[in-house]
């Protein structure tokens, strides 16, 4: 079925524009993106009622089938949000998560200390942004309910401090694919001084919203800095009587049997992805490297290892513990499973309008507004905004670096050729606006899977978020600006620093 071309027009963004509004108007997301999703395939099968229907049946099943068989990855992703349902499940009947919660109380003394925690652990699972969101929420959620700290300020923390520090981190699944995307760029413009990971260190140390929502999540911790929403759910934790999520049991579990599960979801995690990414180098007749094996990893398959693994440890524990009966465990299965329905409902909408959202090419349409006619100076700033905007309308920031980085190459290597020293802040900003968007989107699947790890209503989670994101984003934009004047990324971040210092004093004040 041949689909109407909207690439050179302004309705392409209806779709996204329309879903992510009746999101935050509506609050109901599921409904919001069956609105987004219809228009759009109404649209791109030029308002036929039969082949709308036939482009919905097409698009709904490339999410599990492909040409060359099945989508492995995304019947991973949700066979993993299956695993860490069940994993909780466990840990909850079995009174692991109890146990922790009342260690951590001996050793945590106040809420404070509960969300550094929650937000000190990226430093251990950065490897993933799907793996740190939904781990960590699981090790870190006993512990916030223990000290009543709202589940949105927890769904923050896993949030931004996700895709944010994932997004620096070379030995990442994010950083692997952007280096390799650079490798390519910097070949098609036969540019030197720089290795790809070189290029991509001096990106990441300009990546000023990514550095600075990271900084933020600390400061916000530390000082309680809650502004918008965040105050109103963090002062509704304070006054309930008990914020713990509920038990399946009343058994007095062991902090072992929590911590046990968890190390061997981590490790077992990491040496998958060791694994399956040495496979892909010898396959290629390549050299073992540990870069090299994060960028050809198959992140699903190393998702649903680790989290089988954690699951069969949580369960040998359980029965060399004689805790529970057979009956009670299947029904652990039970509950584990049903907790996850919501956010796979919602993850299967997301990828569903995200296919019509690269349909209608909402993204080459944002992608045209760039032109060699913008003012030199502030194209990093642009990049920035343009980024933000591409990746919030379409809820993935992969993505919008696959477009974004060859478009923001293009236009840098158009106005001063040969130059590295201009290219890498438009690159960095590119970098820096994915996240950014996706950060602030509903339909992003990191934000979904964060909203999911802290057991937060997503919405709840969008909207308290925003106030924070958005303030990092202002001050990043004005670091852009002073980068594009100066080409100096040191008075870029001094810069964005400042403003953002600024910015806090007077939500302070107020």
């Amino acid at each position: 079925m041949e689909l109407i071309d909207y690439s050179s027009s302004i309705w392409s963004i209806l779709p996204p524009l329309l879903a992510l509004v009746l999101a935050i108007v509506t609050r109901k997301v599921i409904l919001s993106l069956s609105v987004g999703i219809l228009v759009g395939a109404t649209m791109l099968a030029n308002f036929e009622p039969l082949n709308t229907l036939v482009y919905l049946k097409n698009n709904i099943s490339s999410l599990f089938i492909t040409e060359d068989g099945l989508n492995s990855n995304n019947i991973n992703i949700l066979l993993f949000l299956l695993l860490l349902g069940v994993l909780t499940a466990l840990l909850s009947m079995s009174g692991s998560n109890r146990a922790f919660a009342e260690w951590a109380q001996k050793h945590i003394k106040d809420r404070r200390g509960a969300k550094l925690v929650a937000a000190a652990l990226v430093f251990i699972t950065f490897i993933d942004d799907y793996f740190h969101s939904l781990a960590v929420g699981a090790i870190a959620r006993p512990i916030t309910d223990k000290f009543k700290v709202s589940r949105a300020k927890l769904a923050y923390i896993l949030d931004s401090t996700a895709a944010p520090m994932c997004v620096l981190m070379p030995v990442s699944s994010w950083g692997a694919y952007i280096i390799t995307l650079i490798a390519g760029l910097f070949a098609t413009y036969s540019l030197t001084g720089y290795t790809p990971i070189g290029a991509f260190m001096a990106m990441s140390a300009m990546n000023f919203y990514a550095i600075f929502s990271i900084l933020m999540v600390f400061f916000v911790a530390y000082f309680s800095f809650d502004i918008g929403s965040m105050a109103q759910h963090e002062k509704l934790a304070l006054e309930a009587e008990n914020t713990e999520e509920e038990q399946l049991s009343d058994i007095k579990g062991h902090v072992r049997n929590l911590v046990l599960p968890i190390l061997t979801l981590i490790i077992v995690t990491v040496s998958a992805m060791m694994y399956t990414g040495n496979e892909a180098l010898a396959a290629d007749g390549k050299p073992f490297s540990i870069l090299g094996a994060f960028e050809n990893t198959t992140v699903g398959v190393s998702l649903v290892t680790g989290g089988l693994s954690a699951v069969l440890v949580a369960s040998l524990c359980i029965f060399a513990d004689r805790l529970v009966n057979t009956s009670e465990y299947i029904k652990a299965w039970g509950v584990g499973i049903k907790s996850m329905s919501g956010a796979i409902l919602i993850l299967f909408f997301a990828w569903t309008i995200n296919n019509v959202v690269s349909d209608v090419k909402t993204g080459a349409y944002l992608a045209s507004l760039v032109s060699d006619t913008l003012p030199l100076a502030l194209l990093p700033a642009l990049l920035f905004i343009l980024a933000s905007v591409m990746a919030f309308s379409t809820g993935t920031s992969w993505g919008t670096f696959g477009i974004m980085l060859p478009i923001a190459a293009a236009i840098a290597s158009h106005a001063m050729p040969g130059s590295v020293e201009f290219m890498l802040p438009c690159l960095s900003a590119v970098m820096a606006g994915a996240v950014c968007g996706d950060h602030c989107s509903p339909v992003s699947d990191t934000t979904i899977l964060s909203s999911t790890g802290a057991k937060c209503d997503h919405m709840d989670h969008v909207t308290s978020q925003l106030p924070y994101a958005l303030t990092v984003a202002t001050a990043t934009i004005a670091g852009y600006i002073v980068v594009g004047f100066t080409y100096s990324g040191l008075l870029g971040f001094i810069t964005t620093g400042a403003v953002l210092a600024l910015l806090v004093f007077i939500f302070k004040k107020r």
